[in-house]
């Protein structure tokens, strides 16, 4: 191979020999109850990751809470922005939240996203789904199929974790938006709730407050903060969740149908300022209890129950990511008791913002803070 045609071929396998040693960097390696962890680096470059789907080649799909989509190819290489995404509120912890595949992914190309949608002098976290062309990096028939009742001011708590059931409805969390929380207890309001729907946005009708006079009937779960991660257990399907509280009480809970979860009036957390406790206690018999409760906060984000090979003495334990933790947290199960607690990746002292187990049995972890995707492995 000679000439300049033989440079240039030369050059670019060259470059994409570099992309790919860049892409799997080695972060470091670390002690666990599985043995030693490697941690690699799979790409960076992001903008605030916030949610991460697997798509079935292999690619991924991650959001950016600034209001980009971008595809994630096996090497690590980030796409362009894709067109279509519609307008975000990118304030605060507002923006493009999560993002999932449809049930019928393979079949209709739909996915489904999470995001505060500017509306009138607010914002309220939305719902929409649309038709994605993965290689010609555009979305199509954007559709927002749930709004949330309120749009307030304020730039804290949207909840906007997007999770399917079995059955192909899908679960969305809506958070307080921090100022309103005495509403996270109101039938007739969205904050601070779980909403259940159908795929185009109607209303299950074996929703636990369908016909019930000034209830909403989109409502599965009430009384929560502001949940960031939920996933189905993957025996009994039922939905579990795990939410911020303030100072102290952060929950992980198991989400059933038409409970109620406490928030503001029962609760382990205090108060930022002056540390006082919030509510009337920490237990009420009308009142569903947390599996776990974490004081000091952790401030969890993604969650993620593990099935896979990789870590065969890990399989059945529930993976949570932590923000102000700066950690991976692993609980052990029994049944539906957390029995335990192994604290991870706390020497890398990073935000991580969602946790997924990958197709090839691995965890995924977006790393907020250095706005990069890691993969862990065995060594």
């Amino acid at each position: 191979m000679t000439g300049v045609l033989g440079r240039g071929v030369m050059t670019l396998l060259l470059a994409a020999g570099a992309a790919l040693a860049w892409a799997q960097t080695e972060v470091g390696r670390f002690e666990s109850s599985a043995g030693p962890l490697r941690v690699v680096e799979l790409a960076r470059g992001l903008d605030t990751p916030w949610g991460l789907a697997f798509l079935p080649d292999g690619r991924m799909l991650v959001s950016e809470r600034p209001g980009r989509l971008r595809i994630v190819a096996a090497d690590g290489s980030l796409s362009a922005p894709l067109a279509g995404v519609p307008a975000v509120h990118a304030r605060s912890q507002g923006g493009l939240l999560d993002v999932v595949l449809g049930p019928d992914f393979e079949r209709d190309r739909r996915i489904y996203f999470a995001y505060a949608e500017p509306h009138g002098r607010g914002a309220r976290t939305a719902v929409a789904r649309a038709v994605l062309d993965a290689d010609a990096l555009r979305l199509s028939a954007v559709e927002r199929i749930f709004a949330q009742s309120e749009s307030p001011g304020g730039g804290h708590h949207w909840g906007a974790r997007l999770v399917f059931g079995n059955d192909g409805m899908l679960y969305v969390t809506l958070g307080d938006r921090f100022n309103h929380r005495q509403r996270a207890q109101d039938l007739d309001s969205h904050l601070g709730k779980v909403v259940r729907i159908a795929p185009d946005g109607s209303v299950p009708a074996d929703n636990p407050f369908v016909g019930r006079a000034g209830v909403l009937a989109e409502i599965w779960s009430y009384g929560h903060r502001n949940v960031q991660g939920a996933a189905l257990h993957p025996r009994s399907g039922q939905l579990w969740t795990h939410e911020h509280g303030p100072q102290g009480g952060d929950e992980v809970n198991l989400t059933l149908a038409g409970h109620n979860y406490g928030w503001p009036v029962i609760t382990h957390g205090r108060e930022y300022v002056t540390g006082w406790r919030i509510g009337e206690g920490s237990a009420r018999d009308d009142v569903t209890p947390p599996l776990l409760q974490w004081t000091p906060s952790i401030a969890p984000s993604g969650m993620a129950f593990y099935t896979g090979s990789e870590f065969p003495v890990w399989q059945g334990s529930l993976f949570v990511g932590a923000l102000r933790g700066a950690m991976l947290v692993r609980l052990s199960l029994d049944g539906e008791k957390v029995v335990g607690e192994e604290r991870l990746l706390g020497e890398l002292g990073h935000r991580i913002r969602d946790v997924r187990q990958g197709p090839d049995g691995r965890l995924y972890l977006l790393d907020e803070s250095a706005g990069r995707i890691l993969r862990v492995q065995r060594p």
